[in-house]
């Protein structure tokens, strides 16, 4: 039990003292990965301050205002750390270095696959909708009524 609280007060330690530091963190590995979830933390954070300060409108316009911001400031750094943290960041490394390995379909290829899907839906909906009408047919000439 005792070594449970040590791992993890040991892992938010860990955490608390990576968010305190302005160092990179592998610094050319895994850019493209890192930058996007970076940015889309930024996001959620900013859509997150937005909405604080419509639900914060019966506030004084400094706490309105203020409150919001300072959490999207602390959000900012926190996305900024987190992608330097060394544990997600090798992740991301490592996602960035799994899609480089796949092969992506040329345009046409991505064409005529979205085509096929798109007319196989549509098909499978006629089909059903066929279906229903049938069996509604059958059920009102047995006299069940059909909600």
């Amino acid at each position: 039990m005792s070594k449970e609280n040590s791992i993890s007060s040991g892992t938010s330690g860990q955490f608390l003292t990576n968010l305190l530091r302005t160092d990179l963190y592998k610094r050319s590995q895994g850019l493209m990965t890192r930058r996007v979830t970076c940015i889309v933390i930024w996001v959620v954070f900013a859509l997150g301050a937005w909405r604080l300060t419509d639900f914060m409108l019966e506030f004084q316009p400094a706490v309105r205002y203020g409150v919001p911001a300072a959490l999207l400031a602390a959000g900012l750094w926190i996305g900024y750390r987190a992608v330097n943290d060394p544990t997600f960041a090798d992740f991301l490394i490592a996602v960035e270095a799994e899609m480089n390995k796949v092969s992506w379909p040329t345009q046409s290829e991505l064409i005529r696959a979205s085509l096929v899907v798109i007319i196989l839906i549509f098909g499978l909906t006629m089909v059903l909708f066929t279906y229903d009408l049938i069996l509604s047919w059958i059920l009102n000439y047995l006299g069940v009524t059909v909600v």
